[in-house]
């Protein structure tokens, strides 16, 4: 039996100036990350920072 992977990432568009894209694209290639897992590493961060975002559940608990 197969089992189904859900993907729960979801896309959207964002708009962005030119000079911060170039800082993130820098950023994300001095960190060996894509542009877009470097976004995605911002936002986390600033979530985890500001207590917004949940804690995941240790696996085996």
């Amino acid at each position: 039996m197969a089992i189904e992977k859900k993907d729960k990432n979801k896309s959207f568009i964002l708009r962005i100036d030119a000079d911060t894209m170039s800082a993130i694209e820098a950023w994300a290639a001095d960190e060996f990350r894509s542009t877009n897992g470097q976004l995605q590493w911002i936002i986390n961060e600033a979530l985890r920072k500001s207590g917004r975002l949940k804690k995941k559940k240790a696996e085996g608990n």
